[in-house]
This record gives C-alpha cells, sequence and structure tokens, in this order.
C-alpha cells in the first residue's frame, strides 16, 4: 500500500464526514455548544468551590 492510496483515502473520509455534516444542518453547532455550556459551568462551580476553600 502506497501513501498516496492512504492519504485519498483519508481525504474521501473527511470529505464524506463534511458532507454529512453538511446535510445535519445547524444539530451540530448546537450540540457544541451545549457541551461547552456544561463544561464552562461545571469548570465555574469548581473554581467556586477552591475559592470558597481558601485555594488559588
Amino acid at each position: 500500500m502506497q501513501v498516496k492510496e492512504i492519504m485519498y483515502g483519508i481525504g474521501e473520509f473527511f470529505w464524506w464526514a463534511f458532507e454529512s455534516l453538511e446535510a445535519l444542518g445547524n444539530i451540530p453547532n448546537l450540540i457544541f455548544l451545549a457541551i461547552g455550556s456544561v463544561l464552562f459551568l461545571y469548570w465555574m462551580g469548581q473554581m467556586k468551590k477552591h475559592s470558597k476553600a481558601g485555594e488559588k
């Protein structure tokens, strides 16, 4: 197997993946936004907990 075949295979996979994301519309964006918001709120809660404990 040549490197050229591997690279073309990877390129075709990404082409397929991004076309399917386009077909989903705005749903992936909303999912990433929701996950990021949850993680941000969790992190802020941890920072508040450490602040109350007198840690930096």
